[in-house]
């Protein structure tokens, strides 16, 4: 195993060690660009999945790429909210606090990613307000994350 491949299984793939908060700001940053771009070509190909057979073919490439890019996203939306833990965990581990708390803000991306997408379906049963109140939720989490595990001075 290489050096580089290495220091990518201590970082992302077990919550063991500590890192410091420059460490944690560099990587976290890796993992929120990477759920930027994949994000944003998602929002591309999203409309393709409205396929209507009135108006269009039966198959239509542009709506099985849609559909195949959709599982690979979401399958990568997960391993980066796993990555994006198992980083939080180690710095929380530095800084003496519980390590649990490392998965608050993927937890909540995906409660509000879940909310915006179902609200609009059912939104006679969800209120936009619940939206609202999960997109706070987050924001509170990502500030929070971002000053403590970003600039808070470690144990060291």
């Amino acid at each position: 195993m290489s050096a580089s491949a290495a220091r990518r299984h201590f970082l992302f793939r077990n919550d063991q060690g500590t890192i410091d908060a420059a460490t944690w700001r560099a990587n976290a940053g890796v993992l929120v660009l990477a759920a930027a771009v994949l994000t944003a070509l998602w929002l591309v190909l999203a409309p393709y999945t409205h396929h209507d057979l009135k108006t269009t073919a039966f198959i239509a490439p542009m709506t099985i790429l849609a559909f195949t890019y959709l599982m690979v996203y979401a399958f990568a939306v997960l391993l980066i909210a796993i990555s994006f833990t198992n980083l939080g965990a180690k710095r929380l581990r530095d800084l003496g606090r519980p390590t649990g708390l490392a998965g608050l803000v993927p937890l909540l991306a995906l409660f509000s990613g879940a909310a915006h997408w179902l609200q609009p379906q059912v939104s006679d049963v969800i209120s936009v307000w619940y939206v609202v109140g999960l997109d706070v939720a987050l924001v509170a989490a990502i500030v929070w994350s971002v000053v403590e595990l970003g600039f808070s001075a470690g144990r060291g």
